[in-house]
């Protein structure tokens, strides 16, 4: 079974990285709905780090899982 799992990576004021992490993302994201919601994130000033606001999107990734259990 393979889980996904949409990463948002955005900068902070202290220009550290920041992750927000979504699963089960829909399968027809587009590239401009992403975009659309992180800037809606910063322009809302929805989320706050340690090291400070949200400024900048640094990018965006959806990470496949593979995992196989065993039934022991």
């Amino acid at each position: 079974m393979a889980e996904r799992t949409l990463q948002l990576i955005f900068k902070n004021t202290s220009d550290r990285t920041s992750r927000l992490s979504i699963e089960d993302p829909r399968d027809n994201l587009t590239e401009a709905e992403i975009n659309t919601v992180m800037n809606d994130i910063i322009t809302r000033n929805i989320f706050s780090t340690s090291g400070g606001d949200l400024v900048r999107i640094a990018g965006a990734r959806i990470i496949t899982k593979d995992i196989q259990e065993f039934n022991l």
